[in-house]
């Protein structure tokens, strides 16, 4: 064999080998540093704020740092307790609607099982089944067999929803042990902000802080873009079922619609989650004006939602429509309902390490065997 061609395969295999060690370092190591990574992700969205307050006011970095959390804190816990008071206040009212939903769809069930119609479906069903013996042990068999497995389904919700249960009140103290060490980090990390920044720089050779730096600038960009995208996706389909249900006179259809919005975010079912139940209720019910009135709704929801996510999610992000729906098709079916976020993810980090230059580097050094400069 060429010893050139050699060298070059051996490279390639020493880079294919770098490559799996950090994939696999990525992988085992995270778990272990994710309060840290949640500290600096705090540290990173106080540091704006601390840097006017120490330069502004003169104060010690570590009294703004100080201070920058506790605000962060308050507003945090403000939010999420003023939006968990607000959601448990019209949960509550809806829930007394649904009760007396309940009571009148028993009431329609039992005056349509009761009706003349359905009375005699059920004697004839019951005369062919007496007149026809050599189908009792197999109607009786299948009658069985199914409700051996609806018995077994309800048991399972019923152990698969008390395991959740007790996995998260057990998971509590250690979700308050992540809270609590990625405060502390996010203190210590944004209060030696700078000198962490200029010892990783010193360490760090130039051919790898460039492309870095590259990397980074276009990752924060994209990936926030990716989380706005998401948001202005989220809020399209709120303010579209807000809309709709204000015209089809539904009550706390600000509420429902914020909650659909949420809901929205789940894959494959999205807002059909809560509209196909609540279309298939109405119809049930005879009430045609809300049960059309929903269909076209989520209609509408459905035709722009699809026009607008791959347009919104390319403009966000900076990458062609097409590529970007590409991902997203590729991401469901290799990896199910959250392929839908890794597709468009692994498709930014591609397109950041293709405007580093990173392959072309990597390239270079296979094929000529020199670093990268």
């Amino acid at each position: 064999m060429d010893r050139r061609l050699l060298a070059q395969l051996l490279r390639g295999l020493w880079v294919a080998l770098l490559l799996t060690a950090a994939i696999l370092g990525v992988f085992f190591i995270t778990p272990l540093i994710i309060p840290f990574l949640v500290g600096w992700v705090i540290a990173y969205m106080m540091n704006p704020f601390v840097n006017v307050m120490e330069r502004d006011t003169k104060m010690p970095r570590w009294l703004a740092v100080t201070l920058a959390l506790i605000l962060f804190l308050g507003i945090t816990a403000g939010s999420i307790t003023l939006a968990v008071t607000k959601i448990v206040l019209e949960i509550n009212d809806l829930s007394l609607i649904i009760q007396s939903n309940l009571n009148s769809w028993k009431t329609f069930f039992t005056d349509y099982i009761n009706s003349d119609r359905i009375q005699n479906y059920i004697t004839n069903i019951m005369d062919i089944y007496n007149q026809n013996p050599v189908y009792k042990d197999t109607i009786n068999s299948n009658l069985t067999s199914s409700g051996k497995t609806v018995t077994d389904f309800v048991s399972y919700m019923v152990k698969f929803i008390l395991d959740s249960i007790v996995a998260l009140l057990t998971s509590l103290p250690g979700l308050a042990t992540i809270i609590i060490i990625a405060l502390l980090a996010a203190f210590f990390i944004s209060k030696d902000w700078d000198k962490l920044r200029a010892k990783m720089k010193a360490v760090s050779p130039d051919f790898i802080v460039k492309p870095t730096v590259i990397v980074w600038t276009n990752l924060q960009k994209a990936l926030f873009g990716y989380l706005r995208a998401q948001l202005i996706l989220i809020s399209i389909t709120a303010v579209f079922v807000i809309v709709g249900l204000l015209v089809l006179r539904v009550k706390y259809a600000i509420t429902i619609g914020l909650l659909i919005g949420l809901v929205d975010l789940m894959p494959y079912l999205g807002t059909g989650a809560v509209m196909v139940p609540w279309i298939i209720v109405e119809f049930i019910q005879k009430d045609f004006y809300m049960g059309i009135g929903l269909t076209i709704l989520y209609g509408i929801i459905v035709v722009a939602r699809q026009i607008l996510e791959p347009k919104v999610l390319a403009t966000s992000i900076g990458l062609d429509p097409l590529p970007t729906l590409i991902s997203m098709y590729v991401g469901l079916k290799l990896f199910g309902f959250l392929g839908l976020i890794i597709g468009p993810v692994t498709l930014i980090l591609l397109a950041t390490f293709h405007r580093a230059g990173i392959f072309r580097d990597v390239w270079r050094y296979i094929v000529k065997g020199k670093d990268p400069v």
